[in-house]
């Protein structure tokens, strides 16, 4: 459903140590994933296919702030088309950080900069094959 926040992010200078930080503090299931130079996080139950069971929880990742598109955290909006979205958004006062871009074969991500120099992402799901 469009709208929804569905991910967060989290960037780091040191991995190892923010790994360890967020799974010892919070319980969190961190899993480097070196291809993308990105790590997911799991806040609470999955499926096998890594997505919440339980609601109440989101699932995000985290990378590296000198390689990012961030350097706070980032909350993530579900949106049905990432161009109209960035297209809406930048008639409003807002920026394009970082155009559409394919997130393997789940979907598609982009980061915007709202009206108050905030930046956040946005998802859009791959459609069902």
């Amino acid at each position: 459903m469009a709208g929804r926040l569905v991910h967060f992010e989290i960037p780091f200078d040191d991995g190892d140590r923010a790994r360890a930080f967020y799974a010892e503090a919070f319980g969190w299931q961190v899993n480097v994933m070196p291809d993308l130079q990105y790590t997911s996080v799991s806040t609470g139950p999955v499926s096998e296919e890594g997505f919440p069971i339980e609601t109440g929880y989101i699932n995000g990742g985290m990378f590296d702030r000198a390689t990012g598109s961030a350097t706070s955290p980032v909350l993530t909006v579900d949106v049905d088309d990432i161009e109209a979205a960035l297209s809406s958004i930048e008639n409003l006062g807002g920026k394009t950080v970082t155009g559409k871009f394919a997130v393997g074969e789940m979907g598609f991500a982009a980061y915007f900069e709202d009206s108050e120099g905030n930046v956040l992402g946005l998802w859009q799901s791959a459609p069902a094959s």
